[in-house]
């Protein structure tokens, strides 16, 4: 039963890596592009984890997996807000929403 809960929740988890690659490749600024990959990828990793988690052999192994998971939050959320300091320093201004009618040629 855990490994088909586990395996639940690893089907579970692909979409948001899907949506987040679609976010990535359609979104109009940098800015929505963070957002997407940091959301999305977060939901869809812990939800890959917890899966995971549930089919390992041991409580060491699930914990691993869940210090995984945290580091990999704790180095997206710092990757992604170094990356909009950034394009807010260097970059173009964030998309309001005339500017993206305008943007878009409506």
């Amino acid at each position: 039963m855990r490994e088909l809960l586990g395996a639940g929740f690893i089907l579970l988890g692909i979409p948001f890596f899907i949506a987040s690659t679609v976010g990535l490749l359609r979104f109009p600024d940098v800015y929505t592009r963070l957002h997407a990959l940091t959301k999305a990828d977060n939901i869809g990793l812990g939800l890959i984890c917890l899966g995971l988690a549930l089919q390992a052999n041991s409580v060491a192994v699930a914990l691993k997996i869940a210090l995984i998971w945290g580091l990999i939050l704790l180095a997206s959320s710092t990757g992604a807000t170094l990356i909009a300091t950034s394009a807010i320093r260097h970059g173009p201004a964030p998309l309001r929403r005339n500017d993206e009618d305008t943007h878009a040629g409506r």
